[in-house]
C-alpha cells in the first residue's frame, strides 16, 4: 500500500459515507502514487471575517519527497517555498525573509505535499467525510461543488475546538475538493472568527521537468533572514 493510502486509512470515516469517501481516497490516491512533480496555476482568496478580502494568484510547483514553490505574481510579487527541512516565505518589496523550520510550520500548505507523498492528515483530522448534494445545497456556498461531478471533501482536524484564539488550534474545518479525474481543484481553510482562506488549482501538469533549484532558496544580498517558529500569519 503507498504512503498516501495508508494516510488517508488512518483517517476516520464516518459510517454513512464509508463507502463514497473510500471510492474517492482510492481515486486520489491512485492518481498521484507515481507522480514526481507537478505543477498548476493558482488563485488565492483570503477573507478576514469582516468584510475585507484579499486575491492573489500565480504559479505553484510541487516535487517528491514533499517539495512546494508557491510564486506569487499578482498583484504583488511573493514566494512561499518548502524546501524539504525549512519552510520560506520571502516578499522582494520588504526585503526580508521569513524562515521556520517545516515542523514548525502550522501553515496548512504544508500538508497539501501530500500530493508528493510527504504529509501525515491521520495528525491533522481526527474525521474526513464526503459533503453530499443533500448537505451542500443547504450550507454556505464554498460547499458546493465548483463544477458538476466534483467530490467535496471535509476534513476535521484534530486540534479544533472550534472557537480557540490560539493560532494553532483555530483552524476548524478544510473542504478538499477533487474532479472527475481525482484531480485536486480547490481547498478551503476555515478558521475562528469567520476567517476563511481558497486555494482553487488549474492546468495541472504531471511529471513535467522542474529544475532542482526551483526547490532551493538563497536570499538575495542585502536581504534580512528572520527565524520564526511559525510563518502561518506571515502570509496575509
Amino acid at each position: 500500500m503507498s504512503l498516501l493510502a495508508l494516510l488517508f486509512v488512518a483517517i476516520a470515516v464516518p459510517p454513512g459515507s464509508a463507502s463514497d469517501a473510500k471510492s474517492a481516497i482510492h481515486a486520489l490516491e491512485s492518481r498521484y502514487q507515481h507522480v514526481h512533480t507537478l505543477k498548476a496555476t493558482f488563485f488565492e482568496r483570503y477573507s478576514d471575517g469582516k468584510g475585507a478580502i484579499q486575491s492573489e494568484s500565480g504559479t505553484v510547483y510541487f516535487s517528491r519527497p514533499g517539495r512546494m514553490r508557491w510564486d506569487y505574481e499578482s498583484p504583488e510579487q511573493k514566494l512561499f517555498l518548502v524546501d524539504g527541512t525549512n519552510v520560506w516565505f520571502y516578499v522582494p518589496a520588504d526585503r526580508t525573509v521569513s524562515r521556520a523550520k517545516m515542523r514548525e510550520s502550522s501553515d496548512w500548505r504544508t500538508p497539501i505535499a501530500l500530493l508528493v507523498g510527504k504529509a501525515d492528515l491521520s495528525r491533522l483530522c481526527r474525521s474526513i467525510d464526503i459533503v453530499t448534494s443533500a448537505l451542500s445545497s443547504g450550507g454556505k456556498p464554498e460547499t458546493h461543488p465548483l463544477r458538476d461531478g466534483d467530490t467535496v471533501l471535509r476534513c476535521t482536524p484534530r486540534n479544533s475546538s472550534g472557537d480557540s484564539t490560539d493560532a494553532t488550534d483555530s483552524l476548524h474545518e478544510v473542504l478538499l475538493e477533487t474532479d472527475p479525474q481525482a484531480r485536486l481543484v480547490r481547498v478551503v481553510l476555515r478558521e475562528a472568527g469567520k476567517i476563511e482562506t481558497e486555494f482553487r488549482f488549474g492546468d495541472w501538469e504531471e511529471n513535467t521537468p522542474i529544475p532542482e533549484a526551483q526547490f532551493h532558496f538563497q536570499p538575495p544580498p542585502g536581504v534580512s533572514i528572520v527565524d520564526e517558529a511559525s510563518i502561518a500569519g506571515a502570509i496575509r
